[in-house]
């Protein structure tokens, strides 16, 4: 009944230098021992100085910089997507808007400090819309079963941090054990044919793509 469930449920669905300036010295005129013997004022010529042209310091990028999210959704998830980068994944989740379902499968899955405690993972999230293209009798049930729901949320994650290059054509191993099918390049990606609402959301362990449909296995 559990697999027929969640089949039934998956298959509707980013200093300067300065110029300084020579002083003067004027010596005190010597007394010569004999008036007719005095020597005249002599000014030492000024010193010469030589100035460095000011060179402005080179910008320099930080080497761990991360690319911004990119994708169509990034704009209206703004607000939503601040503050989350020094959290860990499960947390950052349940503090996005538009991810509240998924956020609340991860909790009632019983995956939350798993997610939360892993290291360098990625994240495909599907977004509100995605869930509620799912019809909602299936829905409630789906997210009444605990099993059947860990399966869901573990077949939307997958080891290490996925920048948008390491997708490209890629077939990503889940933490549910089946596979993950990614096509096109760049920051023009489906993975399972869901397209990318927002990508490289980076959170404190974990970069997450959100996702206009819940994945299905292939």
């Amino acid at each position: 009944m559990k697999r027929v469930l969640l089949a039934a449920a998956l298959a509707l669905t980013a200093s300067t230098a300065g110029t300084a300036h020579a002083s003067v010295y004027t010596p005190t005129p010597e007394t010569s021992p004999s008036p007719e013997t005095s020597m005249p004022e002599t000014s030492p010529a000024p010193e010469e100085t030589s100035t460095m042209p000011e060179v402005s310091p080179s910008p320099t990028e930080s080497p761990g910089a991360v690319a911004s999210p990119f994708g169509p959704g990034c704009a209206s998830m703004q607000s939503s997507l601040s503050g989350i980068a020094d959290k860990p994944v499960a947390t950052a989740l349940s503090q996005v808007t538009e991810l509240s379902m998924f956020s609340d499968a991860v909790k009632k899955a019983g995956l939350e400090e798993k997610l939360n405690s892993a290291k360098d993972i990625t994240v495909f999230a599907p977004d509100n819309k995605a869930f509620d293209a799912i019809p909602k009798e299936i829905r409630d049930k789906l997210m009444a079963d605990k099993d059947v729901l860990a399966k869901l949320v573990k077949y939307h994650v997958v080891e290490g941090k996925k920048a948008p290059a390491d997708l490209a054509g890629a077939t990503l191993k889940t933490m549910q054990g089946r596979e993950l099918s990614v096509k096109g390049s760049g920051e023009d990606l489906t993975i399972n044919g869901a397209k990318i609402v927002c990508g490289n959301v980076h959170t404190s362990n974990a970069v997450v793509y959100v996702v206009d449909k819940v994945l299905k296995p292939q």
